[in-house]
């Protein structure tokens, strides 16, 4: 029985390791030749459905990009005439409404069966007057929805003081580039007509407003005055004053324009930058508007599908983050740390660090600069979670970094919360009365600390020998204190307590915390009670509406990694869940050496708004298989 165990374990062993060399292999393959590694970044048809209503009303859409775009738009609906917003999940309303709606301008007809379905769920879910704001918004500026039916944003909210609640600097950096635009478009109340309705999307009845609670009554009847409020009409001061503030907000877009183009590195703001500029007066040869429609094709693919050619849009792009995670994820395989590839690419990440300023500063203004963003280019929006996993990542290379390193563990320290955490972009960005506002109904707005982004940095900071600083013990008490009842974390930015708990174990476990204190044995179990029958690990998105979700979905190779790691890191390299989950990721492995994985595992805004990083899927089981490999030595 000994021999054929140890016999067992040695061909467990044999067959990780091959699918451990398969996978590098095919990560090495994939690096481009300036050293960095970028995958895909998938969201939902909203992005490309934008898009076309973007190019209508700036007057540049043509035929050809219409069709490639209806083609990839029709390929994504599904059986009940649906959109959904990741793989498997349900049937979205705004979701659907702007599917339809793009499907109509690459000319779809009404009563074409897809159509039809698509309408009848619409109607059925409470047609259009149930949609989210931001899609009433994009009907609004197409003409089939009146402005008065929408909340407003005043520009006059540039004036607002950075200690002054609601002022633009209380939202999240996404949406604070968002709101200073959309407030200049609904100024403007611009209608670029469609050549078609869509009173077949329409109930007629308005869901009744949101009144939960004090302030958000407060919000409503101030949203009511504003309506009457026209400044154009007013009176020269009170028109005066609206020029001002168009003037000043036209000025803090221009200023946020990052080299390439776009602004902050998603869609959102840079299609409403667009839109506000123009109608200030920039027009379409203007470099400032010239470049940021040029560089829309950068977030562009194109390939040839079973009708024709198809096209979709990045919502944003993650080179610096796929680099890095490939990075570690290959220092784990064994690569050494001369290895050409490793070098190369920390050549590429150490000239990507942002040296200059940020909005970061209105909080931390006398922190330096020195962190990395998640693009090619968003030199105004670094983020502390980058930062983390470049100084874990450049420390696995043999490469003279240490200046950057000592600048990035620097402005990590300054980016700290007053509570110990860390948010990604913005310290001390928790003011969560913006969330009351009528027009915020998509996505989250603010950006508090996290348990993911805070166990990266704590993460970081020991593995460069500071484990004891202030800084990482404060890291560590925030994390042990937002630990779950059920021993879990949350996962802002992954899916979802998997991501969160994946991340806090092996980051506790660097900092100091003994394997055997309650709080990692709780994460052990927790993870050990949701291990899939198969082997592997999974979470469903809608476990961030439903936490009773939570660890439940079918097995991915992201998830099944995280978990992994949180386990390896506890000292389970020899458990029954760890040999179970490696081999789920040998079992599942194809001949290309890395894994199908169609499900949505990154977040965006929970509840709304989820990803497909197509570099997951072979990046987190390297290093998963590599560190198992290394501890079973």
């Amino acid at each position: 029985m000994v021999a054929a165990s140890i016999e067992d374990e040695t061909a467990h062993g044999n067959t990780a390791a091959a699918a451990l060399e398969r996978a590098t292999n095919h990560l090495l393959s994939l690096q481009h030749e300036q050293g960095w590694w970028q995958g895909e970044l998938e969201t939902n048809v909203t992005m490309d459905a934008e898009d076309l209503l973007l190019r209508q009303f700036l007057d540049i859409a043509d035929p050809k990009t219409t069709a490639a775009a209806g083609r990839w738009i029709r390929s994504q609906q599904r059986a009940d005439g649906t959109w959904a917003n990741f793989y498997g999940g349900p049937g979205e309303l705004s979701t659907t409404v702007e599917a339809y709606v793009a499907l109509r301008l690459a000319g779809d007809e009404p009563d074409a069966p897809h159509m039809r379905r698509a309408a009848a769920w619409i109607r059925d879910r409470g047609g259009v007057e149930a949609t989210r704001v931001f899609t009433r918004i994009w009907l609004a500026l197409s003409g089939q929805w009146s402005w008065d039916e929408l909340p407003v944003i005043p520009p006059e909210l540039i004036y607002l003081p950075s200690w002054f609640p609601l002022n633009i600097y209380d939202w999240g950096c996404w949406a604070r580039q968002t709101i200073v635009a959309l407030a200049v478009v609904q100024s403007f109340r611009p209608a670029k007509m469609l050549p078609f309705g869509i009173d077949e999307l329409k109930t007629g009845v308005t869901p009744p407003a949101n009144n939960d609670d004090a302030w958000s009554k407060a919000f409503n009847a101030l949203d009511k005055a504003l309506h009457l409020y026209r400044p154009v009409k007013s009176g020269r001061v009170m028109a005066a004053v609206r020029r001002a503030a168009l003037r000043r907000c036209a000025e803090w877009i221009i200023a946020r324009q990052e080299k390439d183009g776009c602004w902050g590195g998603i869609q959102p703001p840079w299609v409403y930058s667009l839109m506000a500029l123009n109608l200030l007066g920039y027009d379409l040869e203007h470099p400032v508007l010239a470049r940021g429609i040029a560089g829309l094709e950068r977030f562009t693919i194109t390939e040839e599908g079973p009708e024709g050619t198809v096209r979709r849009l990045e919502a944003c792009q993650s080179p610096v983050w796929d680099t890095v995670l490939t990075m570690i994820a290959l220092a784990d395989a064994g690569l050494p740390s001369d290895h050409p590839a490793l070098v190369r690419s920390a050549r590429w990440v150490l000239d990507e660090e942002i040296r200059g300023p940020g909005d970061w500063q209105v909080r931390r203004p006398h922190t330096d600069p020195g962190g990395w963003a998640f693009e090619f280019d968003n030199d105004n929006y670094p983020d502390t979670d980058d930062t983390a996993e470049v100084l874990l990542a450049l420390r696995r290379v043999k490469i003279d970094s240490r200046p950057a390193v000592e600048r990035g563990l620097r402005w990590l320290t300054g980016m700290q919360s007053r509570d110990g955490g860390w948010g990604a972009f913005d310290a001390d960005n928790t003011r969560a009365l913006v969330n009351k506002l009528p027009f915020c109904d998509f996505g989250a707005v603010i950006d508090p600390p996290s348990a993911d982004v805070t166990a990266h940095i704590v993460e970081a900071f020991a593995a460069e020998g500071l484990a004891t600083s202030e800084a990482c013990r404060r890291g560590v008490i925030w994390l042990l204190k937002n630990q779950e009842p059920d021993g879990s974390w949350y996962g802002r930015w992954g899916a979802n307590y998997v991501y969160g708990t994946g991340a806090a174990v092996p980051a506790l476990i660097a900092a100091g915390v003994q394997k055997s204190k309650p709080c990692i044995r709780g994460a052990v179990a927790w993870l050990q009670a949701h291990q899939n029958d198969d082997g592997g690990w999974g979470e469903d998105l809608r476990s961030y509406d439903d936490p009773a979700l939570a660890g439940q979905g079918e097995s991915t190779a992201s998830q099944t990694a995280w978990a992994l790691l949180a386990l390896l890191a506890a000292g389970e390299n020899t458990s029954d869940a760890a040999r179970r989950g490696v081999q789920w990721l040998v079992d599942t492995q194809d001949e290309r050496g890395t894994w199908a994985e169609p499900q949505f595992t990154g977040t965006g805004f929970p509840g709304d708004f989820y990803i497909n990083y197509h570099m997951y899927r072979l990046a987190f089981p390297v290093s998963a298989l590599g560190r198992y490999l290394m501890e079973s030595r």
